[in-house]
């Protein structure tokens, strides 16, 4: 990914503006608490839990180990199956790719499944900059481009929104995107869901052209894979004459049987369903029903240089289930939007810093969006180990700053804001190697606990606002040990 998503600020910045919206909150306290309460007894169901979270861990570290193998056996089972494969290695790419075989077709609109990919390469605003109008098709989606929004989550594009605000848009927006809204239209559940319906099903029976992800791809029969609970996707993927799919390269599995284990975890992790209503696989183009022309476009825009890391290319695994943001303190209070990009929360704190670079001001705060509390790899149903890579990323901007192209040169830049930080440190270890400076130091902030303020000056005030720091014992435990171990001193 290049640049940063809408030209949000750094997420302190933009999380301390989230946190004073009362409405937001209110709506991603309470999504969040009841969709982690389903998933938590749908994952009760399987007394094998562990060892298929285990399982997915495993086959997601073997592909990524042999990516560029089992890449090109797609490659050929996608070809021998009569697609096409394309091949992109940034943003810019994709979008060229993916407009040009827009254009080929004559066309100037196309229907969309939900795709976390064409977010992350803009592919919507490229396509309109080319005279292109893209149609989301899932209803949160619809709702996000009714409302001239932006996505805040990655199962529910649209959590931070509620039942009122939605009829709102609906009433107000549909009718300059085709179909208007019901007279009368109210916030209930089933007339928003059936006024979408009316409004996308006129879209569906006239569009020629398809764009999708997928969120698997198979390597031994060039399948793809996508997993919804609408509908929406199946129509688009079966309507159309022409199917674009964009896929990042770590969405690929080796075989069928790999398969089982992840419709398994998904479902139960993302939507709390045993499965999905809607699983629409397809394999190449076949002269008798489906879209005649089939193109797969494979998007890397970040990913070769994540898998390179040891530690952080374990992003790498994730299924996009959502189920760590369902369960991040930080994201409930702060929302989706505070993170920058179109991947939020946990995985997003660690994903989009390794997928877009650490240069600008909003990756360089991500790794530091998190309390690293841990209950985000608690519930990875493929046990991505979040806080391991947010400490991992941390150490990588605070000691090595950040790497950046000029020319044909790569010039690092030192880190910036943390020199309060390592200078605490350097203190510490120089008194922590001296037991005599640290005993007097313990006695000397003992006998002056009293004047001791509750909160802290300067940039450590923001943590003290609602916290009061440690109360200091009136006596330090070396003497108290030396008190009451007879005078005899043994801790040096």
């Amino acid at each position: 990914m290049s640049g940063t998503f809408v030209g949000m600020p750094a997420f302190p910045e933009a999380a301390h503006e989230a946190v004073h919206n009362q409405t937001l909150r209110g709506n991603l306290r309470h999504a969040t608490h009841t969709i982690r309460t389903k998933r938590a007894k749908a994952v009760a169901e399987l007394t094998d839990w562990a060892e298929l979270r285990e399982a997915g861990k495993q086959i997601k570290d073997h592909t990524l180990h042999h990516l560029d193998e089992y890449l090109v056996q797609l490659e050929e089972s996608v070809t021998a199956a009569g697609g096409t494969v394309h091949w992109a290695a940034d943003a810019d790419e994709a979008n060229r790719i993916v407009t040009g075989l827009v254009k080929a077709t004559g066309e100037t609109e196309v229907v969309k499944v939900k795709s976390m990919a064409t977010q992350e390469i803009a592919l919507n605003e490229a396509l309109e900059a080319e005279g292109i109008h893209a149609y989301e098709t899932d209803l949160a989606e619809l709702i996000v481009q009714l409302g001239k929004d932006r996505p805040s989550h990655i199962l529910v594009p649209a959590i931070h929104r509620n039942r009122g605000e939605i009829r709102d848009i609906f009433v107000r927006e549909m009718g300059e995107w085709g179909r208007p809204a019901p007279e009368g239209l109210t916030d209930t559940p089933a007339e928003l869901a059936e006024a979408a319906r009316l409004h996308l099903r006129e879209k569906f029976l006239r569009a020629k052209v398809g764009v999708s992800g997928a969120n698997f791809m198979i390597a031994e029969t060039g399948t793809l894979v996508v997993v919804e609970s609408e509908g929406n996707g199946r129509m688009c993927l079966t309507l159309p004459e022409t199917l674009i799919s964009v896929v990042g390269i770590e969405k690929i599995l080796p075989t069928w049987q790999d398969l089982e284990v992840f419709l398994q975890t998904l479902p139960r992790s993302s939507t709390a369903e045993r499965m999905n209503p809607y699983t629409s696989t397809w394999t190449g183009t076949t002269d008798e029903d489906g879209p005649q022309t089939f193109h797969l476009v494979l998007l890397d825009n970040g990913r070769t240089d994540t898998l390179a890391d040891e530690v952080g290319r374990q992003a790498l695994r994730c299924i996009r289930c959502s189920a760590c943001l369902n369960v991040c303190p930080v994201y409930e209070r702060a929302g989706g939007h505070a993170y920058g990009s179109v991947y939020p929360g946990p995985i997003g704190a660690i994903l989009s810093p390794q997928l877009r670079g650490t240069a600008s001001e909003i990756d360089a705060s991500l790794p530091y969006a998190s309390s690293l509390c841990g209950a985000c790899y608690e519930v990875c149903p493929v046990a991505i180990d979040i806080p391991e890579v947010l400490v991992h990323l941390r150490e990588r901007i605070a000691q090595g700053g950040t790497a950046t192209s000029q020319g044909n040169k790569v010039v690092l830049k030192p880190a910036k804001g943390h020199a309060a930080e390592r200078a605490a440190m350097r203190a510490a270890r120089w008194t922590f190697a001296r037991p005599g400076a640290l005993r007097t130091g313990q006695r000397l902030a003992s006998r002056t606990r009293r004047f001791h303020p509750r909160t802290v000056p300067g940039p450590g005030r923001a943590w003290t606002e609602s916290r009061d720091l440690p109360t200091l014992p009136a006596e330090p435990f070396r003497d108290w040990w030396q008190r009451t171990n007879g005078g005899k001193e043994t801790a040096k």
